[in-house]
């Protein structure tokens, strides 16, 4: 079995994209309408920034999700076509569009709202987050139990085994990074984002994007999309809308959809989309995985290889 899988924010960098659009005709029409759809040039926003500018998140979002979606149109023509599929935190969407579940057009308008939400959730500097390096789930969740003092902190991203993202205000994130250093912890990073989600603080974002959600136009998917909330197979448009609905504000649970591509027979992962961050997980996690990234057409033939390995060809 073949899984793509699409990356999230902090994937994103100038100039992604620029070659799928400058090379293959199918791609460039995925930046078209997108631009089409937001009624500006996102396009240039990804492939000449400047880098300020795409790292807003109302752009950022619509940014990552057009250059994955863009990405599986090159793997369509060489035909390339995954049988179950999953994304990380706003990567879930493109897993959607690419199943079937959301239109493209309706996708990346809402994923920039999504930002926005995001966004106007927490003002920018009082919400942080932090990856914890080294101990375990539990260590990471009483360390953010012991910190809290009333504030919001609590696991944000279980990534892989050793390697957990928390979020909250930022007073208290610092609190529960010192906290967990003191139980044990190899490493914590302070993560430069510019708010704190996947916890609490983002509930008001989820109550804005819900009824916005629930009310697109949509397909039940063509393959299951596994999500992050739970890490099961979403087979209906219902269900699927309803885990996007809930993830804005709980943790996203890679660790474990990893787990469930495993246990489902995925051989082949292939992140397409900006970035190679959930390929160096998904080794943490599946140690037999055969992975591959496309970004760029220079990618193919990689990918076409690690298929055709895990397909015993």
């Amino acid at each position: 079995m073949i899984a793509f899988i699409f990356p999230g924010q902090g994937s994103q960098k100038v100039g992604m994209g620029r070659e799928l659009a400058e090379h293959v005709p199918a791609s460039r029409a995925v930046f078209e309408a997108a631009d089409r759809a937001l009624g500006e040039s996102l396009s240039t926003i990804c492939f000449e920034g400047p880098e300020d500018r795409l790292a807003l998140t109302e752009n950022t979002q619509p940014a990552i999700l057009t250059a994955s979606v863009a990405g599986t149109r090159l793997l369509a023509s060489a035909g390339i076509r995954p049988d179950i599929v999953a994304g990380h935190s706003l990567g879930e969407y493109s897993a959607h569009v690419v199943a079937g579940t959301l239109a493209f057009e309706d996708a990346v308008r809402i994923v920039r709202r999504r930002g926005q939400y995001m966004q106007e959730a927490v003002p920018v500097g009082q919400g942080a987050m932090a990856a914890v390096l080294g101990v375990s789930r539990d260590i990471v969740e009483q360390a953010c139990r012991d910190a809290a003092e009333g504030e919001v902190v609590s696991p944000a991203n279980f990534n892989a085994p050793g390697q957990v993202v928390i979020a909250g205000t930022a007073p208290a994130v610092a609190r529960a990074s010192e906290r967990a250093k003191a139980l044990g912890a190899r490493r914590v990073i302070p993560l430069a984002v510019s708010a704190p989600f996947h916890c609490a603080l983002m509930k008001p974002a989820e109550l804005k994007l819900a009824p916005e959600l629930r009310a697109l136009a949509v397909s039940n998917p063509s393959v299951p999309v596994v999500a992050n909330v739970d890490a099961q197979p979403k087979t209906t448009a219902a269900a699927g809308i309803e885990a996007l609905i809930a993830q804005i504000a709980a943790p996203v649970q890679w660790e474990a959809v990893v787990e469930r591509l495993a246990s489902a027979g995925v051989r082949a992962y292939v992140e397409v989309g900006p970035g190679t961050v959930l390929s160096g997980l998904v080794k943490k996690i599946d140690r037999t995985a055969r992975v591959a990234a496309l970004e760029s057409p220079g990618q193919l033939a990689a990918v076409v290889a690690v298929v055709q390995d895990a397909a015993g060809v």
